[in-house]
């Protein structure tokens, strides 16, 4: 579990980014019933040295779940209220349920395709998580899988982003992206990653059991998650500036594997 403390300004800088996005549940009943529900909460807000039993109650049902706890000062958290009676605490809910791996490889296995994945490492922006959604639903991908930290989650943001692709591509939602990788070549996937400094993708062979994995918006694909993979793809550019957009270049480098694989078929 994931505890910041206001006096961090790093902590204020990854506020800023956070889309709760109306998807809210605020005051410490509806809170604790949200969680005794099942529902799924990504992120909980609390009121930093806040420790009567009912915030210690709501701690404890977190621990039970994937939720990222941030402790926060009362007057972050009056900004962030809707309602003006949070009593301490705001959970972020998602806005759709996530799958697990498993189930997206059931998805390819029920069709009879070799797994097409499209995996997320760190993208931030829930325009760029739903663009992307509805690139791989239109792309034929079996599902996308995103890491539980420091990454976009399913806001209402990004189902309209995805223009109702949400509804029908299951996104996973994994703790390790590497780890997820070396599992899933064990059954048999090979990954490819979007780099620029790559071999070009017209050079690479991207059918079979495919992973594409789509880096940060601003950083590109980490380091461990880079290593991780088989090849690096580099998108050809001919203009003046160095990069796409992460959803362009996902929808790119999914669609250059969407024509090499119909080519096979042939």
């Amino acid at each position: 579990m994931e505890r910041k403390h206001s006096g961090n300004m790093r902590n204020h800088v990854q506020m800023e980014q956070i889309q709760i996005d109306g998807m809210r549940v605020e005051g410490r009943n509806p809170v604790l019933e949200a969680f005794r529900a099942g529902k799924t909460i990504d992120r909980l807000f609390v009121q930093e040295h806040l420790s009567d039993g009912p915030i210690r109650t709501i701690l404890r049902e977190a621990k039970k779940t994937d939720a990222i706890v941030q402790f926060l000062p009362k007057e972050r958290l009056d900004q962030m209220s809707e309602s003006g009676h949070h009593q301490g605490v705001i959970a972020s809910v998602a806005a759709y349920e996530y799958a697990e791996v498993e189930d997206l490889l059931a998805v390819a296995a029920e069709k009879n395709e070799p797994p097409f994945l499209i995996l997320l490492d760190e993208i931030e922006d829930p325009h760029n998580l739903g663009a992307i959604i509805r690139t791989a639903n239109l792309a034929g991908a079996h599902g996308v899988i995103i890491p539980k930290r420091r990454a976009a989650t399913l806001t209402a943001t990004a189902a309209k982003a995805s223009a109702g692709a949400i509804y029908h591509t299951r996104v996973a939602k994994v703790t390790n992206l590497t780890n997820t990788i070396k599992e899933l070549k064990e059954q048999g996937l090979w990954f490819v990653c979007a780099d620029m400094n790559g071999e070009s993708m017209y050079d690479l062979s991207l059918t079979g059991p495919i992973g594409l994995v789509i880096g940060n918006e601003g950083s590109g694909v980490s380091r461990l998650v880079k290593e991780s993979c088989d090849f690096c793809a580099a998108i050809p550019m001919r203009g003046d500036i160095d990069s796409l957009n992460a959803s362009v270049s996902c929808g790119v480098l999914a669609y250059e594997i969407v024509r090499q694989r119909m080519m096979a078929a042939k």
